[in-house]
């Protein structure tokens, strides 16, 4: 329980999934102050890089992590060096689908040294998912399979990396299955933060192979270098579950240093030994840390950016632009953040000509999906209050006179007006372009860690997180599902059965569970629940309104004395919980307007 010894060490909740426990170092980030929360996400954050002994888990730095890094890189240089009939594909599904269009775009690398362009990507659900959420697919290994093949249609050569944080999203399972089906072609390499033991053992419908014998598969034929397993442990997310997080950073991080040894001054790497390799990517890794170590240097300019009461957008130049459209596509299936007035949107200069997706223009399928700086200034500007926040997102790079003048209309509706920019004061680094390269990666990963904060910290203060858990959570698909099952069971301390017939009731909007649907499978439950509201808070309040039998904090216990025996009402919950936290935190006004990492 927490407040142990036990919660402290690495057997703490044994029966999860690295990826799935709860952080002992956030388990009272629900009352902590905005300067507090950040200090807990940094804490999380440097257990990326610790260098643990006495575990069973590998490490970011463990020699064994690292040659296999070396490995893959040696396989990105055959394709760079015969390009011809070849690719790299990056898979995912959500958060590891965005980064793997984001990191794709080491074309961009390549076309300034007039190489061949061999990225491309595939994020379950389309490119639709890169600016929604499209969880769905994720359940579809079929699915998957069929958009690796199409990608690779005619190519004789492609190393491809599939990326499933917790090594469970069947969608992956299913390329990867595919990928080991025909050797001849594909080289599969997996990336996730679970040991092998830990991989998803449920059926996949319609399939013969779990995510965990595939995984296994893959174990297997690593050893004579047929395939490839990424998968150190990064420790729990700072939100239980919550991916987007601690799991995102690590992908960009392995991925990139493995990418960069062939960008640097288009230095082949038949001209560097295994051993270079292998010191170039523990370099490039250190220079990951200190970028996440400097971020935090600013946490109170973090702190001061997490209070927030109405709508939140992202304005941005470049590739940082993606990176705000990407947290702020995830708070709504994270923290069931779709209110209207409350929503949060990113948008990029350009639109969807500075994104350079696959698909192109996706603003057909609604104002979500209008993305650029003009699609803000005449849909939402005119509605802007003081309520909500803007947030500018750009580097010294780009064109200062447009980010001024943006900034001038925001201030005139809002005077919540913040910025996240990067600047060198080098005069080497100004004259020397591969520094300022190398340096790039490392702003991406610092604004994604401030914009992960910003979002997560409103969002606990809006009290959409009870200790450290994700309580408002979709329940869209069979990995979510199953993770609120356990989030019940945890939090009400009733039966399996029990919980999961009250989560079915929620869905269901049932008083009482009939046969129709008791037989249905996760599957079906799961395509309810998408049009479902506050299917979790309802099923918590309901099981703890019938059975107050466990010792909870203050607001679910509050909210249970105040409804008494009667009807259930999830939204006392909220009320009450969001009162509590705005009590308990800072009232310390912002100090500055801009953030400087």
């Amino acid at each position: 329980t927490p407040g142990t010894k036990q919660s402290e060490s690495s057997d703490y909740e044994p029966s999860l999934p690295v990826t799935e426990k709860s952080n002992p170092l956030t388990r009272d980030i629900d009352r902590a102050s905005p300067s507090g929360i950040v200090g807990m996400l940094e804490a999380c954050d440097a257990q990326m890089f610790q260098r643990e002994t006495g575990t069973n888990y590998q490490r970011l730095f463990d020699d064994q992590v690292v040659t296999t890094l070396t490995e893959v890189a040696k396989r990105v240089e055959l394709i760079l060096k015969d390009p011809q009939d070849s690719l790299v594909v990056l898979s995912g599904c959500g958060t590891s689908g965005r980064l793997a269009f984001f990191i794709s775009r080491f074309n961009e690398a390549l076309k300034q040294l007039n190489r061949t362009l061999v990225y491309s990507y595939i994020i379950a659900g389309g490119d639709r998912a890169l600016l929604s959420s499209q969880e769905a697919p994720e359940d579809d290994p079929e699915l998957g399979m069929l958009s690796l093949q199409k990608v690779c249609e005619g190519k004789k050569r492609v190393l491809f990396i599939g990326v499933s944080c917790g090594l469970s999203a069947p969608f992956v399972a299913g390329q990867l299955d595919f990928c080991l089906q025909h050797p001849e072609v594909y080289t599969p390499v997996l990336l996730g933060f679970n040991p092998t033991h830990q991989a998803r053992d449920e059926p996949i419908p319609g399939c013969t192979f779990t995510f965990r014998s595939v995984a296994q598969r893959l174990q297997e034929l690593a050893q004579r270098r047929k395939a490839f397993l990424i998968n150190p442990a990064v420790g729990p997310e700072a939100i239980s579950g919550s991916s987007r997080m601690k799991g995102g950073s690590a992908t960009k991080i392995v991925l990139e240093v493995v990418f960069l040894l062939y960008i640097n001054k288009g230095i082949a790497a038949s001209k560097k030994t295994s051993c270079l390799l292998h010191s170039g990517i523990l370099q490039h890794m250190r220079e990951y840390e200190r970028a996440v170590e400097m971020t935090y240097q600013h946490r109170e300019g973090i702190a001061a950016l997490v209070e927030n009461e109405g709508g939140v957008c992202y304005l941005g130049w470049g590739p940082m632009a993606f990176l705000g459209l990407m947290d702020a596509s995830e708070c709504n299936p994270t923290f069931g953040a779709g209110e209207r007035k409350k929503r949060w949107r990113g948008f990029i200069r350009g639109g969807y000509k500075d994104l350079n997706n696959n698909e192109g223009p996706l603003s057909s399928l609604g104002p979500d999906f209008c993305i650029a700086h003009e699609d803000f200034l005449h849909q939402v500007l005119p509605s802007l209050t003081d309520r909500d926040t803007v947030l500018l997102i750009y580097t010294q790079s780009d064109d200062l006179h447009e980010v001024v003048n943006l900034g001038r209309k925001v201030r005139e509706k809002t005077s919540n007006i913040h910025a996240v920019h990067h600047r060198t004061d080098s005069v080497e680094a100004l004259l020397n372009k591969l520094c300022i390269f190398d340096t790039f990666w490392q702003w991406e990963l610092s604004t994604k860690l401030v914009l992960n904060a910003v979002s997560t910290g409103a969002h606990i203060l809006k009290g959409k997180i009870y200790r450290n858990h994700m309580i408002d959570l979709q329940v869209t698909n069979s990995k979510l599902y199953r993770r609120a099952a356990r989030l019940l069971q945890k939090l009400s301390g009733q039966a399996e059965t029990e919980c999961e017939g009250a989560l079915l009731k929620a869905i269901y909007r049932a008083d009482k569970l009939t046969e129709e649907i008791t037989s249905c499978d996760i599957t079906a439950h799961t395509q309810v629940a998408r049009s479902a509201k506050k299917v979790v808070p309802l099923a918590l309040v309901s099981l703890l309104t019938a059975h107050c039998v466990v010792a909870l904090a203050p607001s679910v216990c509050e909210c249970v004395r105040a409804r008494g025996n009667g009807p259930c009402d999830y939204k006392a919950l909220w009320v009450l919980n969001r009162t509590i936290q705005v009590s308990a935190t800072s009232t310390s006004t912002i100090s500055s307007n801009a953030c400087a990492v």
